[in-house]
């Protein structure tokens, strides 16, 4: 057994840890409610926590089974989250090609590229070559109706669930001096205190929040999105061991990433909102789709990515 499998193996254990704690806790909230009185708040916790359960063991198991394992989870990620975006946006018959082409080409490519570690391509490839072929392709077929609503929603769609969920295990292709092949564990590192934090942002800002970050978007409120950054600090700064970063460094690189995951949240609170609907998809119990339980991660990956590339690559 390596090193690294070691800690995986330590991480996922701790993890099952902190969950029994998280249960435990809602456990002894929920015997303190009245017993005909129903709390909505904390059963959306409950099954937020009994759904993590299944997430964790899932994870756990793509770690364990090495790059391969990883790329494998995140390109199926991909393709739900994917998937669940592109049905809620404006189509036509003339876009069928191009939405054949995002999922059964520009997607696997992607992530074929992140597996091969080529960076220069995999970086730009959705951003530039994807961004200007698509429009090509729909274009091709002669419907100029809605043409930049369609298309700006395919390649919002394909930045989102493909372009930024790949970052995630681009993470174990940054070559990072004195850290050898543990890059691995910077998946888990980000998984973690992203997910973490923003579970508990729910939690207090549902506890102890009174003033709403946006009012006509989300429940989510200025005292959560504080205690769930500083929680993931805090996790961060425990997790120190797996990353290059030190203490200090480790704290810092999980709040940036949990920051910016809290206001991604908010971002696809907003497409949401705007489509008229709760969850993306029922795929999860307690979480909604896919987009709903990675929102945060989403958005946190490329900020971390880069930081992690340019601070200690």
């Amino acid at each position: 057994m390596t090193s690294t499998t070691a800690d995986i193996l330590l991480l996922a254990f701790g993890s099952f840890g902190i969950l029994i704690g998280l249960t435990v806790l809602g456990e002894i909230l929920r015997a303190r409610q009245p017993v005909h009185e129903p709390n909505p708040v904390l059963d959306t916790y409950m099954t937020r926590v009994q759904s993590w359960w299944g997430m964790v063991a899932f994870v756990g198991i793509a770690l364990l089974l090495g790059k391969i394992g990883v790329m494998v989870l995140f390109a199926f990620a991909s393709f739900a989250a994917l998937r669940e975006i592109l049905t809620l946006t404006t189509k036509s018959q003339a876009d069928h090609l191009a939405l054949a082409t995002a999922f059964f080409v520009i997607l696997p490519l992607q992530y074929l590229f992140v597996g091969l570690g080529w960076t220069g391509l995999y970086i730009v490839f959705i951003p530039v070559y994807a961004f200007l072929f698509l429009p090509m392709v729909s274009a091709l077929r002669g419907n100029p109706q809605r043409f930049l609503i369609r298309v700006a929603e395919t390649q919002w769609a394909l930045m989102i669930a493909v372009y930024c969920v790949s970052l995630v295990p681009a993470l174990m292709n940054i070559d990072i001096a004195g850290y050898g092949d543990r890059s691995l564990l910077l998946v888990a590192f980000l998984v973690m205190v992203v997910q973490f934090g923003d579970l508990l942002d729910f939690f207090f800002g549902r506890r102890f929040g009174r003033h709403r970050i946006a009012k006509g978007l989300s429940p989510k409120t200025w005292e959560g999105m504080v205690c769930g950054i500083v929680c993931a600090m805090a996790i961060g700064a425990v997790l120190h061991w797996i990353t290059p970063f030190g203490a200090l460094g480790a704290a810092l690189m999980a709040g940036a990433a949990s920051a910016v995951g809290m206001f991604g949240n908010l971002v696809v609170a907003a497409i949401k909102r705007d489509r008229g609907v709760k969850d993306w998809s029922h795929l999860i119990p307690g979480q909604g789709g896919f987009v709903d339980q990675l929102d945060s991660v989403i958005f946190a990956a490329p900020v971390f990515y880069q930081l992690t590339k340019f601070f200690y690559g």
